[in-house]
């Protein structure tokens, strides 16, 4: 069974940066008073990073065998 890390890398690393620019969104920006639903606890705005990371890391068309040569 081969593992293919380079794909499992290409997936993986959106979503860590992902998590980790929402947990800086949170830390920097986030909410203070307790009001705002996604930016004033810091689980959910990792979660979210990492959603967006994840969205980000598809990709949006085939390439053609001309590209891949």
């Amino acid at each position: 069974m081969n593992i293919n890390y380079k794909k499992i890398a290409k997936f993986t690393l959106p979503v860590f940066v992902g998590a980790l620019l929402g947990y800086a969104y949170y830390y920097f920006i986030g909410c203070n008073t307790g009001s705002c639903p996604i930016t004033s606890n810091p689980y959910t705005t990792t979660a979210y990073g990492a959603l967006i990371g994840a969205i980000w890391s598809f990709p949006t068309k085939k390439k053609s065998k001309k590209e891949d040569e």
